[in-house]
């Protein structure tokens, strides 16, 4: 495959997050490498760079563009064992940690991975091919309670009820085996004046199906404090989300690390013995440019918010 990704806000990233070019740095989330290869130019050659990565494409293009590099360690693995991994290396604590949160061009470009709504696939949608559920197993073996659920939950789809009842209906006929198969359901169950304004009507439930089979806020949930107990004093984290969801367990675990006093208004002293922890370094989120927008428009909904371990 051709491991080719444009990767978002490639400078402002790594520019915040490394500060120290005999640092150790951690991209949690390697994909195309962009991101990893920026980071390399800013070490000298004392730095360290670890990569994780839960697919072993991805890992097997590091391998080939990084065949020369000394300074790096590749890691296939979910960044949900971020902790225990660098433990295991012996390795802690880092200076700089980085999240590119979301799905990675070649995976949405390879027709049989299944994430895509513009190619038929079979419903797969893994991030890891080892792990035990697809979409497929999801769409024919979950309630339609729990289908609506889940796409309106995780793809904020209005019609997230409709669109679960169709499910059902057909699967009751004949088992739903390719992104095609899903697609049909999802335009027979969205209204055709909606069908006909705005984007794609299967973007939000291919969205919702995607992060309920990897799992993805759950593990992003799990990772965040993990990372910031990785750190050394002083280290940055930046995170690049992609949508409300990643964006909002984010910034509200961010501001949590500020140390806030969450007692009661009327108690006189504070007894929660709150502390920060960190240092949040982006008020606002950093966006994409106009330019980069342009050229690259799935970096649209990309944001960048980054914190500081005290």
């Amino acid at each position: 495959m051709d491991f080719h990704h444009v990767t978002v806000l490639l400078e402002e990233t790594v520019d915040a997050v490394v500060t120290k070019p005999s640092g150790k740095y951690v991209d949690c989330t390697l994909g195309g490498a962009g991101h990893s290869q920026r980071i390399l130019t800013k070490l000298d050659d004392a730095g360290t760079l670890i990569c994780f990565d839960q697919d072993a494409w991805a890992i097997r293009h590091a391998q080939e563009i990084f065949a020369q590099e000394k300074r790096i360690t590749l890691v296939n693995r979910n960044f949900e064992h971020l902790e225990e991994t660098l433990q295991e290396l012996d390795l802690l604590p880092v200076n700089g940690i980085l999240f590119d949160l979301g799905v990675s061009s070649p995976q949405l470009d390879e027709a049989e991975r299944g994430f895509s709504y513009m190619q038929d696939a079979p419903l797969d949608m893994r991030m890891d091919p080892l792990s035990s559920l697809t979409a497929r197993e999801l769409l024919n073996t979950w309630s339609e309670e729990e289908l609506a659920q889940v796409i309106w939950k995780y793809g904020e789809e209005k019609w997230s009820k409709r669109i679960a009842q169709f499910i059902v209906k057909i699967r009751n006929v004949r088992t739903l085996e390719t992104t095609g198969d899903l697609v049909d359901v999802i335009k027979a169950a969205v209204p055709a004046a909606v069908r006909r304004s705005g984007p794609h009507p299967a973007k939000r439930t291919f969205q919702a199906i995607r992060i309920a089979v990897n799992d993805e806020l759950g593990v992003l949930d799990r990772v965040l404090d993990q990372a910031l107990r990785c750190l050394d004093h002083g280290g940055r984290i930046g995170i690049i989300t992609f949508h409300s969801l990643e964006d909002r367990i984010v910034k509200d675990r961010m501001k949590s690390w500020l140390g806030r006093c969450t007692c009661p208004p009327e108690l006189p002293i504070c007894r929660c013995g709150a502390k920060a922890i960190a240092k949040v370094l982006t008020r606002k989120p950093i966006l994409p440019s106009n330019e980069e927008v342009e050229q690259n428009p799935r970096s649209r909904s990309a944001k960048l918010r980054v914190a500081e371990k005290i």
